[in-house]
């Protein structure tokens, strides 16, 4: 994982930047980013004033959404301290409903359940998916919105040599049948699983 920090660290504003609404480009060529944060809103709109936990936070442009939409506690927890930083102005007037927290998600201690955790593009870049899950699991009293890459000819190795070659960082793709076996393992009573355009799951599972 400290390849991934360390990309992280260094891609903090230019990161930031693909989930600028305001640019048209953005939400022309990255339209899966917004799709996937509605996914996860959806969930959130279903519950009256939930608390969320939001991992992998970044620089906090869902977590605007999801207090936005009546969050009444959100707690959003990412290893890098750049993200975290754009991610406290952005959030900073949302006073105390707001915590941010710098840290592994594998290690954190929460002293209550979440009624949403909410792990988006973070399955990307993680070496122990079953840890994260059984994580995830373990910290939520309703349900878990997670996204995961799957294969795909056209982009598929376009990542692997941007992220892997270029940038050091490594990165993974997914099958429905690991991602039944990962949230069936973990002890979920439910699990939807949504294919979103060429190379993404979209999953809700309940506990």
């Amino acid at each position: 994982m400290e390849d991934v920090r360390e990309h992280f660290q260094k891609k903090a504003s230019s990161f930031d930047h693909l989930y600028d609404e305001d640019h048209p480009l953005q939400r022309f060529l990255r339209p899966g980013l917004n799709a996937r944060r509605e996914f996860a809103l959806e969930v959130v709109r279903e519950h009256v004033s939930p608390r969320v936990l939001d991992v992998g936070c970044g620089s906090g442009r869902v977590g605007e959404e999801i207090l936005a939409a009546g969050a009444s506690e959100y707690v959003g927890i990412d290893f890098s301290e750049p993200m975290l930083e754009l991610a406290g102005q952005r959030l900073a007037h949302f006073g105390e409903r707001a915590r941010l927290v710098q840290g592994n998600f594998l290690e954190q201690e929460f002293d209550r359940l979440f009624d949403v955790v909410i792990v988006l593009g973070v399955f990307d870049y993680t070496p122990e998916p079953h840890e994260f899950v059984l994580r995830a699991r373990r910290a939520c009293s309703g349900s878990v919105v997670a996204t995961f890459p799957r294969w795909n000819w056209l982009k598929g190795p376009v990542r692997k040599v941007r992220y892997q070659v270029v940038n050091d960082c490594p990165i993974f793709n997914y099958t429905e049948r690991e991602l039944r076996f990962l949230f069936g393992a973990a002890g979920f009573s439910r699990c939807d699983i949504v294919k979103r355009g060429r190379t993404g799951y979209y999953v809700r599972a309940d506990v």
